[in-house]
């Protein structure tokens, strides 16, 4: 497939960063330190987000010379802000994660970003997400988690249904008619659930369409590919196999409670959803019932089965280091990262049912021994095996654009506008406004 795509910067915040980025250049021979030293790092919500303490404490475990605090920040959008106006007035963290792929190279241009080529260049080719953080030839931000997007789906409510569980072949129209027929069979059994849950994000529709439709791309102004996925979700919605748009928007509806109380037969969503649907059964907070993993469906028959690698989307979560950093410390620093990003960092993450960027077989064993997660072949497989394309692109409009398919989105999937005029209309925008 020829994927030409690009991302997005907002060039306010690259100015302000620009005018206040200082400290080591990224060409500086880093100096090592004597004795105990202490880094920082950025962490966001720390009483629910385990992975940043697992990797502080892990690297300590390994380095006993080292301490990696945590600085928390506030969660959600509010992360970028806050981290940007430290790293504006000097007293952001040492090492921070880039959350927010889009907002990469924004970080980068700024002058933010330490230029960690040689550390990308240490770390095993096969690390989810790697090959997109280059810019220019250079790496300023290596992946130490990578989620990619799977279908979920509960036993119970097929066997109910009557309906045939996937089986790692299926394409969308597959899907699309196992949601209608277990919707029809499900409420003939006075079950409220539907066949099929779609979130109302942008991604659910257009990440798979820009991940899977032959050359695909953000660039260029042509996003006809988006129409086929738009036509078979109002398809799907209009037909009762899944809430609408309006009701999932209105309502508020939460993936994590129409799956997990059964209100869902199948949820497309990210591996992330792993650890959080087995931490929810375990405290009752979801129903119990038996469920499994599936390849994402597929555009076509082509990477479609067991013997071919579905492909898939997913934005990996990257860390870099403050080119503020003191130069004392950058040696420890790189060497923190190549630890999150190695298969030592992997191991950590996947103890606590996070997904690293790295899965290698004692990731996937590892994952796969936790109590409550499925343990079939065809969930490992779904797991494990998956070419995953970003959702954001790293290039200098992804940012614009994805705001204007954001909006176009809504209107879409809110019925105000039919799905080709509202795609137009996003053609039309992008290039009066980006360019």
């Amino acid at each position: 497939m020829n994927r030409k795509i690009m991302t997005a910067v907002g060039a306010a915040a690259a100015a302000a960063l620009t005018l206040t980025a200082c400290g080591s250049s990224p060409d500086a021979e880093a100096e090592t330190p004597e004795g105990p030293v202490t880094i920082t790092m950025a962490g966001w919500d720390l009483a629910a987000v385990p992975e940043f303490q697992t990797l502080a404490d892990a690297y300590t475990a390994a380095n006993p010379d080292v301490t990696v605090e945590i600085k928390e920040y506030p969660a959600g959008n509010d992360y970028d802000t806050a981290l940007t106006a430290d790293l504006a007035a000097g007293t952001a963290p040492d090492v921070f994660i880039v959350k927010n792929l889009k907002n990469y190279i924004t970080f980068q241009e700024g002058g933010t970003l330490l230029d960690i080529s040689d550390v990308a260049g240490e770390l095993d080719p096969a690390t989810g997400g790697l090959d997109s953080m280059a810019i220019d030839g250079a790496t300023y931000a290596v992946p130490y988690r990578q989620d990619s997007w799977v279908l979920y789906y509960n036993k119970d409510l097929f066997a109910q249904a009557g309906v045939a569980e996937p089986d790692g072949s299926w394409t969308w129209e597959d899907y699309d008619k196992a949601a209608g027929e277990l919707s029809t069979a499900l409420k003939a059994a006075g079950s409220t659930a539907t066949g099929a849950y779609q979130h109302g994000w942008q991604s659910v529709v257009q990440g798979f369409a820009l991940a899977q439709s032959d050359g695909a791309s953000l660039e260029g102004g042509d996003f006809g590919y988006l129409e086929p996925f738009y036509e078979r979700a109002i398809a799907l919605q209009d037909g009762g196999a899944q809430p609408t748009y309006a009701t999932v928007t209105t309502n508020k509806l939460a993936y994590q409670a129409q799956f997990g109380t059964q209100q869902a037969a199948m949820l497309p969503m990210g591996s992330w959803y792993i650890a959080t649907l087995v931490k929810q059964q375990a405290s009752g907070e979801a129903n119990a019932f038996e469920w499994g993993i599936a390849p994402i469906p597929q555009l076509d028959a082509s990477t479609a089965g067991l013997d071919n690698t579905p492909v898939t989307f997913g934005d990996p979560t990257t860390l870099g280091i403050n080119a503020g950093i003191d130069e004392a410390k950058v040696a420890t620093a790189k060497d923190f990262l190549k630890f999150a990003a190695g298969p030592e960092g992997a191991a950590a993450l996947a103890a606590i049912g996070i997904t690293p960027a790295l899965i290698d077989d004692t990731v996937t064993e590892t994952i796969f021994g936790l109590d409550g997660v499925p343990t079939d072949d065809l969930s490992k497989f779904a797991y494990s095996t998956h070419e995953t394309l970003p959702e954001n692109p790293v290039g200098a409009k992804t940012a614009a654009i994805q705001t204007i398919l954001g909006e176009a989105h809504t209107a879409i999937m809110s019925g105000s506008v039919p799905v080709a005029d509202g795609i137009a209309e996003a053609e039309e925008r992008v290039a009066n406004e980006v360019g």
